[in-house]
């Protein structure tokens, strides 16, 4: 027993010392535009898939179908997630080119609107996709949500045109800069 004990201890730190190897050794390229090993690839969508699942289950969402809060979310949506994430009738931009692995496209893709939530509150690590709730509240995010659910079945005229009746960004207080006052930001997505 103690044998094998000490096979397995022996084995844990041959594959530290490994795994220290490959990191130091910097033969792994970051680079975005280099893809993945499929290996890689597959443990990393993997790992995120199972991750929001779980810390999403809980979530409840409101009604999402009220036309304010659909129309609130849509220019959310134009103000923060159009160059990732596009808009009817784009097929790409100038920042999504660059990003690796791209974003989904939510102009085609149907979102779970826990999921949703969730990744929109907390962000995804090393995606690029950022924690929204750092600077917007809960019923903005569900706006956000509430619009994604509508956007798969908008043509291009009439996301413009929601975007066009879309309120002005309000909530964008952003945090104050010591011995500064904090400021308000306003913005209209068009």
């Amino acid at each position: 027993m103690r044998k094998c004990f000490l096979a397995l201890i022996a084995l844990f730190l041959a594959l530290l010392a490994g795994s220290a190897a490959f990191v130091y050794s910097g033969v792994y390229n970051v680079a975005a535009d280099d893809p993945h090993w499929r290996p890689v690839f597959w443990l990393m969508q993997e790992t995120r898939a199972r991750s929001i699942a779980v810390r999403s289950a809980d979530v409840t969402p409101p009604p999402l179908d009220d036309p304010k809060l659909v129309l609130k979310g849509a220019g959310q949506y134009a103000a923060m997630c159009v160059s990732c994430h596009l808009a009817p009738g784009r097929t790409s931009s100038e920042l999504r080119q660059g990003l690796y692995p791209l974003p989904p496209d939510l102009t085609v893709e149907k979102v779970d609107p826990r999921r949703a939530f969730w990744v929109i509150k907390h962000g995804v690590k090393m995606s690029a996709m950022p924690a929204w709730g750092a600077t917007h509240d809960d019923a903005t995010i569900w706006s956000m949500v509430a619009f994604l659910q509508t956007l798969p079945k908008l043509s291009p005229e009439q996301y413009r045109d929601m975007v066009s009746q879309a309120p002005p960004d309000e909530d964008m207080d952003m945090a104050p800069t010591p011995g500064k006052p904090p400021h308000h930001v306003h913005s209209h997505p068009h």
